[in-house]
């Protein structure tokens, strides 16, 4: 068996709306920019160059540095990739996540080596232009519990402490003992040391969460030139704050959103939900201790809470004096991205990109460039013996995206020396019962429904004598279900996308930092299908 590749809808775990996106379907077109298509970005970066000033490039390779600190060595491709970005023909191509211990689920990686991928498969169609792949770091998110914890061989390991506003700036202070735990569980093989090393260097070696996780992130994708971006940072606010004020005083982002939503409803679908909606006011108001969503009240402004309160004018001055007090929620934060970046195309998953296609026209109102938009690479990761295994068993990896009982029906099925499938049996009663059906209305039409009832009798008799045939055959095979079974646990974990559950570790632990370099090989971040990878 090689790698493969299923189209998403074949995949199931995709929804309607992002199938129907990268489909092309025509009744989303106007909620999203330029296809992600080589070709396409010519016209991006075009329009981008127009707009995104010096001194904005000023500003953003200021505050990279800054934010660097130490850890930015003037030989390596981080620094020149950040140097690069004063030049008008540099661009770059953006992912968020949140700042989940050692990374989180699996798919963190997929985001990362998506973006630089796009960005090495950029300069081959256009070397006269640069692209800087950037990790935006959701560091003013205050969701604790999302991120608190990581899995590993499932375990559980979580980070218990007293949550405090924004993450970014949680001190790790009692975070050792979780790492020692986990330390524990790792072995001492030479990959179980590297992600001891892993973590030394990034949790137990800085003060804030924020810190670890430009560490670690550094230490992974580092030589890749991947440049990390904190958006909680004052300067680049400041670049900000016109939109800011606008917000405050205007609520453009919940009218031209809502419009959005109510258009997609009226034309595309009339069942759709959106991903998310929007406040009258979608900025919160940063403390030291607290993240304050903000509201408008007859004389000004409050937090949700109620804690603080401001009038109009007070809160105005307080964006001009201290901007970095403001964070954007969920549906200002792209548009805050787009500010502050000379960014072309933005890569995530299926949920972000669901909300994307809320903004376009707010974008529009706002005068900021909408990127392209641009699914995340999703992939199943396959050892080689398991890959082995599902050869001898006879089945594909399309098999292994069903649902569990209908792969276990199938596989019996397929082993079984004796006829399970009583279908054909259904379609000659059909034939029976339309012909009693048509003697019936010659003769007379009120026995008409005792012969739909009698044969919808039928039809549920045979469906429930197949499954308990499928039942009792299943039980002479309980071998062979039981290795199936623990094929797909460990390929979809409790019948879950193996990528939402997984942490990079576990992979890691097997083959090292050749991990990367073997999905960096693998990942074509403009296939637009779920990847089967065999790692060798």
């Amino acid at each position: 068996m090689r790698s493969q590749q299923i189209s998403y809808r074949n995949s199931g775990y995709v929804s309607k709306i992002i199938c129907d996106l990268f489909e092309g379907n025509k009744q989303l077109s106007q909620f999203y920019g330029e296809n992600p298509e080589i070709d396409n970005f010519k016209n991006q970066f075009s329009e981008k160059e127009k707009t995104f000033t010096k001194k904005k490039r000023k500003v953003l390779v200021d505050s990279l540095i800054s934010q660097y600190d130490t850890l930015l060595l003037k030989d390596s491709l981080v620094y020149q990739n950040i140097k690069s970005i004063s030049l008008n023909n540099t661009f770059t191509v953006t992912t968020g996540h949140q700042l989940n211990l050692m990374t989180g689920p699996l798919y963190f990686l997929f985001k990362i080596i998506s973006t630089i991928n796009l960005c090495k498969k950029l300069k081959i169609a256009y070397p006269e232009s640069n692209f800087v792949p950037v990790y935006w770091m959701a560091t003013e998110d205050h969701d604790f519990d999302e991120i608190s914890f990581f899995n590993f061989n499932r375990m559980n390991f979580k980070w218990n402490r007293n949550k405090a506003g924004a993450v970014g700036k949680f001190s790790l202070e009692g975070i050792e003992y979780l790492f020692s735990v986990f330390e524990k569980n790792l072995g001492s093989s030479s990959t179980a040391e590297e992600i001891k090393e892993l973590i030394r260097v990034s949790y137990l070696s800085s003060k804030t969460l924020a810190e670890a996780t430009r560490k670690l992130v550094h230490k992974l994708f580092g030589s890749e030139g991947l440049v990390i971006l904190d958006g909680d940072n004052r300067n680049l606010k400041t670049e900000f704050s016109p939109k800011i004020k606008e917000e405050l005083q205007s609520s453009s982002c919940e009218i031209h959103v809502n419009k959005t939503i109510s258009k997609i409803q009226t034309d595309y679908d009339s069942s759709y939900l959106p991903q998310v909606n929007p406040r009258q006011i979608n900025l919160f108001y940063l403390t030291a201790k607290d993240r304050l969503r903000l509201i408008r009240t007859a004389t000004g402004f409050t937090d949700a809470d109620k804690t603080m309160s401001w009038t109009a004018e007070e809160l105005l001055h307080e964006v001009e004096k201290t901007p970095e007090r403001f964070s954007p929620n969920v549906l200002m934060r792209p548009l805050y991205q787009e500010t502050i970046l000379p960014n072309l195309c933005y890569v995530g998953g299926g949920g972000e990109l669901a909300y994307w296609l809320e903004l376009k026209s707010y974008f529009e109102s706002q005068k900021v460039l909408f990127p392209i938009l641009l699914h995340r690479n999703t992939a199943v990761l396959v050892p080689k013996k398991i890959a082995k295994k599902i050869d001898n068993m006879q089945l594909s990896p399309l098999d292994f995206f069903l649902k569990r009982p209908s792969l276990i029906n199938k596989k019996v099925r397929q082993i079984s020396n004796i006829d399970l499938d009583l279908q054909s049996l259904k379609k000659t009663l059909e034939a029976q019962f339309n012909s009693l059906e048509k003697l019936v209305t010659e003769v007379d039409a009120s026995f008409e429904g005792a012969v739909k009832a009698q044969k919808a009798r039928q039809f549920k008799g045979i469906d429930h004598l197949e499954k308990r045939l499928l039942k009792a055959q299943k039980q002479k095979l309980t071998g062979q279900v039981q290795r199936l079974i623990l094929l797909h646990d460990f390929l979809f974990p409790n019948e879950t996308l193996q990528e939402r559950t997984v942490n990079f570790s576990e992979f890691y632990l097997q083959y090292g930092n050749e991990l990367l370099s073997i999905l960096s090989k693998k990942i074509d971040p403009l296939s637009l299908k779920f990847d089967w990878i065999i790692l060798d």
